[in-house]
C-alpha cells in the first residue's frame, strides 16, 4: 500500500470531527462485539458440554421474564442521556441515575412476585427459586453509572469496549467453574450475578468522570418521564416483538427442544445483535449531529454509513442461512443437532429486519420517541400473530415461517417512520431486498432436508 495511501487511511480516523469519531467508534464497537461472540461462543461449546438441554432452556424462561421486566420499566434514561442537551449536566445524569436506582429495586420486588404464577403456567417449578435470585441482577444494574451512557454519547467507546469484555470474562469464568463443579442451571445464575457485580465495580471505576450521587431535580425529572412515557411504551411493545419467540414457544415446546432452539437462535442472531448494538451505539448520535431532513450532503453521509452497515449485516446473515446446519454439526453434540436447522431459519427470518435496520433510531434521535412507538407496536402485534397462527398450524417450523412473515409485514411501517424522518433510501431497500430473496432461495436449496425436520419437533 502507498505511504499517502495509509496516512489518508489513519488521518480519517484522527481528530474530534463526528465521521473521526463514528469510524473509531465503529471500530471499536465491531472489533468489542466480535470479541464478545467469540468468547460467548468459546463458553457456549464448553457448557453445552457440561450441561444439558433443560438447563439451557430453563435459563432462556428465567432471562424472558427478567428482560420483559427490564423492559416493561424502561423509562428511557439510556437513550434520553444520549439526546438531551443536558445529557452533559450533573444535575440531569443525577436525577437520571436516582430514577434507575429506585427502578431496579422495583424491578426485584416484581420478580418475586411473578416467581409462582410464572412456574405454575409454564409447569417449571424451579423458577419459583430462580426468578428471585436473578431479580438480584437487577438491584445491581439499577445502580450503574451514567458515565457509561455519556460515554456513548460522545462516541468514546475504547474503554467502554474493554469494560464491557472484561464483565463478560468474569461471567463466563464463573458460569463454566460453576458448571463443572454442579453440573446445574444454578451455574448460569451465579455467572448472571458475578457479571453484574463487576460491571458495576469496573465501570464505576475505570471511567472518567464523578460518581453519581441521589438527586431530584424536578425540570430534569420533568424532561427524562416526557421523553420516557413513550420510550416506555416502545419497549413495552418490544418486549413482545423481540421475546415473543420464547414467550410461546416456551409454553408449546418441550423443556429441551426449547433449550436446543435457544442454540440456534443464539448462533443465527450474531448479525442482528451486532446491528442492533451499532444503532443503539453509533446512529442516536450521528442522527443528531447530522438530521437527513438538514440538507442534501447529511443525507448523502447517512446514504453511505447506511449501504457500509447493510453490506456488512447482509454477508453475515447469508453466511449463517447458508452454513447454520454446518456449524452446528461441527461445534456441537448430537443432543442439539435440530439447532442447525434453527439456525438457518432465524437467519432468513431476520433478513426483512437487516433490509430496513438503519431507519430505527432516526425518530428517537429528534426527540420523537412516539413513532418509534408505533413501530415498535406494530412489529409486536405481527410478531406475535405470526408466531401463535405459525406454531399452531405447523410447531416449530410454522413459527419460524410466521416470523419471517410478520416482518415482511412490518416493512411498511418502517418506510413511514423512515420518510417522517426524511431518512428513507428506496433505491437501497430494493437492492438488499433482492439480495434477501437470493440468500433465502440458496439457504432452502442447501438445507432444505434439515429444515423440513422441524416440523417434526416435539410439542407440549
Amino acid at each position: 500500500m502507498e505511504p499517502g495511501t495509509m496516512n489518508s487511511i489513519v488521518a480519517r480516523f484522527r481528530g474530534g470531527s463526528l465521521s473521526a469519531r463514528a469510524l473509531r467508534s465503529t471500530m471499536f464497537t465491531v472489533g468489542g462485539f466480535g470479541t464478545s461472540q467469540v468468547i460467548r461462543l468459546a463458553s457456549n461449546l464448553i457448557l453445552t458440554r457440561l450441561l444439558f438441554p433443560e438447563a439451557f432452556g430453563m435459563m432462556a424462561l428465567t432471562m424472558v421474564f427478567m428482560q420483559g421486566l427490564q423492559m416493561f420499566s424502561d423509562v428511557g434514561v439510556a437513550p434520553a442521556i444520549q439526546q438531551s442537551k443536558r445529557g452533559d449536566d450533573p444535575e440531569f445524569l443525577n436525577t437520571a441515575w436516582t430514577i434507575q436506582v429506585i427502578r431496579g429495586v422495583c424491578l426485584w420486588l416484581a420478580a418475586c412476585a411473578l416467581a409462582w404464577p410464572v412456574s405454575q403456567v409454564y409447569g417449571e417449578p424451579m423458577l419459583l427459586l430462580l426468578m428471585p435470585v436473578m431479580g438480584l441482577t437487577l438491584v445491581i444494574q439499577g445502580f450503574n453509572p451514567t458515565k457509561m451512557e455519556t460515554a456513548n454519547r460522545h462516541l468514546m467507546l475504547g474503554r467502554v469496549t474493554a469494560l464491557d469484555i472484561v464483565t463478560q470474562l468474569a461471567g463466563i469464568i464463573t458460569a463454566v467453574l460453576f458448571a463443572w463443579m454442579f453440573h446445574s442451571v444454578w451455574a448460569l445464575v451465579m455467572s448472571g450475578l458475578v457479571s453484574s457485580l463487576v460491571q458495576f465495580w469496573v465501570n464505576t471505576a475505570f471511567l472518567p468522570g464523578p460518581r453519581n450521587r441521589f438527586r431530584w431535580e424536578k425540570q430534569a425529572a420533568h424532561e427524562l418521564i416526557n421523553f420516557g412515557k413513550w420510550i416506555f411504551l416502545s419497549t413495552l411493545v418490544g418486549f413482545l416483538y423481540h421475546q415473543g419467540d420464547k414467550l410461546i414457544l416456551g409454553r408449546f415446546l418441550d423443556i429441551d427442544v426449547f433449550g436446543v432452539y435457544n442454540i440456534g437462535f443464539f448462533l443465527a442472531s450474531f448479525p442482528l445483535l451486532l446491528g442492533l448494538m451499532i444503532l443503539r451505539k453509533l446512529l442516536i448520535p450521528i442522527y443528531r449531529e447530522t438530521p437527513p431532513k438538514e440538507s442534501a450532503e447529511n443525507y448523502a453521509k447517512l446514504r453511505k454509513m447506511r449501504l457500509l452497515v447493510s453490506v456488512a449485516l447482509m454477508g453475515l446473515q447469508a453466511f449463517f442461512a447458508l452454513t447454520g446446519v454446518f456449524l452446528v454439526e461441527l461445534l456441537y453434540d448430537p443432543r442439539y443437532e435440530m439447532a442447525g436447522a434453527v439456525a438457518v431459519m432465524i437467519a432468513i427470518a431476520q433478513l426483512p429486519v437487516i433490509v430496513g435496520l438503519t431507519y430505527d433510531q432516526a425518530a428517537v434521535a429528534a426527540g420523537d420517541s412516539r413513532d418509534f412507538f408505533v413501530l415498535q407496536s406494530a412489529r409486536a402485534v405481527l410478531m406475535v400473530a405470526g408466531l401463535a397462527t405459525g406454531v399452531m398450524l405447523g410447531g416449530l417450523l410454522g413459527a419460524l415461517i410466521g416470523q419471517g412473515i410478520a416482518m415482511i409485514l412490518a416493512y411498511p411501517v418502517v418506510v413511514w417512520l423512515a420518510r417522517r424522518a426524511g431518512a428513507w433510501d428506496p433505491l437501497h431497500d430494493v437492492v438488499f431486498a433482492g439480495v434477501a430473496v437470493l440468500i433465502a432461495l440458496a439457504a432452502f436449496a442447501v438445507n432444505g432436508q434439515e429444515i423440513l425436520t422441524l416440523g417434526a419437533s416435539v410439542m407440549r
